[in-house]
């Protein structure tokens, strides 16, 4: 029997955000509900980033048998775009989540716009017509107190009547904001008379034109929250300081209490996430768009290969933590690794091929071989893949002159070829450059994988892909995009930090025959090189590939 210390020890430790939920269900508060939100701003691409916040706050609705809505925060019309929205759909599906409500903060300018009236009227809130760089000038500093607006004393009236003007379209940009009256003198800069509504004469992805003014985020936020009844607003660190105006707004208003909680944000080395910074790559042509497999978007590492359940093992095992740090991108990697390497059937290529003829081997004979999908899936089965006398293998495979522990191929050296015999080098041939071309080699008969009767043993085993069999495909290596570690630290600019060998392509890549028929987005390991994934601008006239990521984290290596 389990003592009652080994079942404490069995119960999976809750984050301090799932104590606070278990706390609040504990009590009774929200009715025993718990309903939560993602609400990204559809200005851009979903990144690794954002990933932990969906597997957080979709994640948690799952828990406790909750609701989560999905709430673009659609209140900047200059940057918005409806292909953000779809992207952030298909990304949110693709990790294997589904919302509960599909809702726009556009859903709620009608009431915003009234929450605003009833702020003036309350004698909380004033037009001001300053402009942008006074307004920031008289906030102060944190460590000074801010000077009161010309326009603050501006009376009840004279406010309604000009934020009518400005909802009307009768005032132009730039020339009146509408600002909440709080305190100047906080230390909370947030705090100094925030602006909460501004003119923006530009057309809306779903209003239209219907609207000539446009709240804030910090104003939408967490209104919207309370009309939705979330119990629990989840955000990372950087909005904490913006936790009491939010509390603030729905005191003032007397609206439902939503409360915001934050966590840490994912930081990731090796890795920049700014959405900015992601723009810049993109329009500085350092990347091929957003989808690049190099890039930290979700629709990038789809493309690179990487899985939903990767992602979500990853952000279950990195946790949530009150403190912001730099998650290790080898974990990544090896929850990638891991997923794989139980549902990705294996095949045989060479990505740097060189001919290798065996001597003895028939001239003209095909042999067809068995070869196991995957090890680690007895249900995947076999397949025949085809052997002759002349095959590809890797360059790398072979030294002329090899050192003790290199125990690959070089003269006179016994090796296996996977699937097939035990070969022994008798030769090569050199062009006038004095480089390699050709390997010459015998195979022994008795050593055929799986009727071996010869008794031989070596250490050696190769991949190879038949000469006469063999699809020619473009090979890309994808690498981490920066070389250093920690880009939160850096002085100067990100872009002299990016790696020059991210991406190498191999365009005489050689792989076995059932690669050719492979559709877009099949997964495989190449044996003893890595995971790959078909790529979604390939073809059958010659398969383009990505790689996901080494069988190794060859990075820690170099490093060590």
């Amino acid at each position: 029997m389990s003592t009652e210390k080994e079942i404490k020890e069995d119960r999976p430790q809750l984050n301090f955000i799932e104590q606070m939920i278990e706390k609040d269900l504990a009590e009774g508060k929200h009715d025993g509900q718990v309903h939560t939100r993602f609400p990204p701003h559809p200005n851009g691409y979903l990144h690794i980033g954002h990933a932990k916040s969906i597997c957080l706050n979709f994640g948690l609705a799952q828990k406790y048998n909750g609701k989560c809505n999905l709430r673009f925060d659609d209140t900047n019309p200059e940057k918005e775009d409806v292909e953000y929205i779809h992207s952030i759909k298909e990304d949110i599906k693709w990790l294997g989540f589904e919302w509960d409500n599909e809702l726009y903060a556009s859903d709620y300018f009608g009431d915003l716009y009234n929450f605003a009236v009833q702020l003036i009227k309350d004698g909380k809130a004033y037009i001001d017509d300053n402009s942008a760089e006074k307004i920031s000038e008289e906030r102060g500093s944190p460590t000074s107190p801010g000077k009161l607006s010309a326009f603050r004393a501006r009376s009840i009236e004279e406010n309604l009547s000009l934020f009518e003007a400005m909802k009307n379209g009768e005032v132009e940009e730039g020339v009146r904001v509408l600002r909440a009256k709080i305190d100047m003198a906080s230390p909370i800069m947030q705090m100094r008379d925030p602006v909460i509504y501004r003119v923006k004469k530009a057309t809306h992805h779903r209003t239209g034109n219907q609207w000539s003014i446009y709240p804030t985020y910090d104003f939408a936020h967490g209104q919207s929250d309370a009309l939705e009844k979330i119990t629990h607003s989840l955000c990372t660190l950087e909005f904490a300081s913006h936790r009491p105006l939010y509390d603030w707004f729905i005191d003032a208003l007397d609206l439902y209490p939503s409360k915001q909680t934050e966590f840490a944000r994912l930081n990731l080395s090796y890795t920049i996430v700014s959405k900015r910074k992601l723009k810049e790559l993109v329009e500085g042509g350092h990347v091929d768009g957003w989808d690049d497999p190099r890039m930290p978007t979700l629709a990038a590492i789809r493309r690179r290969g990487y899985t939903a359940e990767a992602i979500r093992n990853f952000a279950h095992k990195i946790g949530v933590a009150k403190r912001d740090g730099v998650s290790d991108v080898a974990l990544l990697e090896h929850s990638v690794r891991e997923d794989l390497n139980k549902k990705a059937n294996r095949v045989l290529g060479v990505l740097n091929p060189i001919k290798l003829i065996i001597t003895n081997y028939p001239e003209g004979q095909t042999e067809m071989l068995p070869a196991v999908n995957n090890p680690e899936d007895e249900s995947a089965g076999k397949r025949q893949i085809p052997f002759g006398r002349e095959v590809f293998i890797e360059r790398d495979d072979f030294m002329e002159d090899p050192p003790k522990k290199f125990f690959r191929m070089g003269p006179e050296r016994e090796v296996r070829l996977k699937y097939a015999y035990i070969i022994k080098c008798t030769g090569f041939k050199k062009n006038d450059a004095g480089e390699i071309e050709e390997i010459y080699a015998e195979y022994d008969p008795e050593t055929k994988s799986g009727h071996d009767t010869s008794g031989k043993k070596v250490k050696g085993t190769l991949g190879w892909v038949s000469a006469d069999h063999a699809v020619n495909a473009e090979v890309r290596l994808y690498d981490r995009l920066f070389t250093t570690e920690n880009l939160n630290d850096i002085e100067d600019d990100f872009k002299n930090h990016l790696n020059p060998t991210s991406l190498t392509t191999m365009s005489h890549a050689m792989v076995e025959p059932s690669v050719g028929d492979m559709a877009p987005n099949t997964q495989f390991q190449f044996e003893r090189l890595g995971y790959f994934i078909i790529d979604k601008d390939s073809s059958t006239d010659k398969p383009r590939i990505n790689r996901t990521v080494s069988l190794r984290d060859t990075w820690a290596k170099q490093n060590k």
